[in-house]
């Protein structure tokens, strides 16, 4: 028997066709996501993409329809602009919640008339409605998809608790996990979305593109590095966004080096969010994972090494290992909560 496990994000969405003992038999992908919601203002765009992408990974496995047992979900597709809103679960929270409050979503139809799981989100702990929520917000947040990912990750191989798991995507994404596996809370910055921002929308993408062939090889400067940290924490992020353009005119610097720099000022200013994570509480750890593009996480290894000497950093970047994380986790929490017979 298989399932279907889709990986709903903002802008794009995959689709995995799983067998009992977590192997994938056919995968798709398509541009659909809940960012269709929210330029349409109708959930159908988004539900046949998803439908479609479905199909087609089902037909990539070669199985019946009758081989089928479940769709399987967590991510932005539970949020506001998803299929089903779902309220967030409260941290600390742990496989053993998620997987009690895993919930089947009537009236949808993803595939065959398949039942349809979503995992919820998770939020950070608030005691009571503050009297003063701006004075607060710093201590909001809220993960949709993430839980899940973190669950695969804590299901490998050799993985040892408290750790922070770092999630680089078109977000940072700071995950505190307890000793015991649970999730005390996230901190999430919006450095990718920034990224992509500011070198597409302003002046500052002339400074920062050029051609790729003319990179060294495994190209990678540690002074750049520090001195975008040292910038940051002397002139701040906003100021400081403006020194690649400097570099670009007023200096003798290659484009590449100036891109390195602008990467680094981002990763140094996700990386003063960490002096959040005792709000957590917990038993702290210098112990990191980080999930994400090869080239990202080495940039955020790097600093991390220097602000946390000696700290155990383990760093997951091939794809097909990041795309396991969310199945893995997915297969864990479902089998947990009896809704399937398999998982590893």
């Amino acid at each position: 028997m298989y399932n279907i496990i889709i990986d709903c994000g903002t802008t794009n969405s995959r689709a995995y066709v799983v067998r009992e003992d977590g192997s994938i038999a056919g995968q798709a992908s398509k541009k659909a996501g809940v960012r269709d919601t929210s330029i349409t203002g109708s959930k159908e765009a988004l539900a046949a993409g998803l439908k479609e992408t479905v199909g087609k990974a089902v037909e990539a496995a070669g199985v019946r329809e009758a081989d089928i047992c479940a769709v399987l979900s967590s991510g932005m597709i539970t949020s506001e602009i998803g299929l089903c809103e779902l309220p967030h679960l409260t941290a600390p929270c742990g496989v053993n919640e998620l997987a009690g409050h895993m919930e089947r979503v009537e009236g949808l139809d993803l595939y065959g008339g398949k039942p349809v799981y979503f995992v919820r989100g998770i939020k950070n702990k608030m005691e009571e409605a503050p009297e003063d929520p701006f004075k607060a917000a710093g201590c909001l947040d809220f993960m949709r998809g993430e839980e899940t990912q973190a669950v695969g990750i804590m299901e490998s191989a050799g993985m040892i608790l408290p750790a922070a798991i770092v999630i680089l995507s078109s977000h940072t994404k700071f995950i505190s996990v307890e000793e015991d596996g649970r999730i005390l809370g996230s901190l999430t910055t919006m450095s990718g979305q920034t990224y992509e921002a500011v070198k597409n929308n302003t002046f500052l993408g002339k400074s920062l593109d050029g051609d790729e062939s003319s990179v060294p090889e495994d190209y990678f400067d540690a002074d750049i590095v520090e001195n975008a940290a040292a910038w940051v924490q002397r002139a701040g992020l906003v100021r400081s966004f403006m020194f690649p353009r400097f570099l670009d005119v007023l200096l003798d610097t290659k484009w590449y080096e100036r891109r390195l720099f602008f990467e680094a000022l981002i990763a140094a200013d996700d990386m003063l969010s960490l002096g959040q994570m005792d709000m957590f509480g917990g038993s702290g750890t210098q112990r990191f994972v980080l999930v994400g593009l090869k080239e990202r996480c080495r940039l955020y290894e790097y600093i991390l090494r220097k602000k946390y000497v000696g700290a155990e950093i383990t760093v997951i970047s091939d794809k097909e290992q990041i795309d396991r994380l969310s199945i893995d986790g997915m297969l864990s929490i479902a089998k947990k909560a009896g809704i399937i017979a398999c998982g590893k």
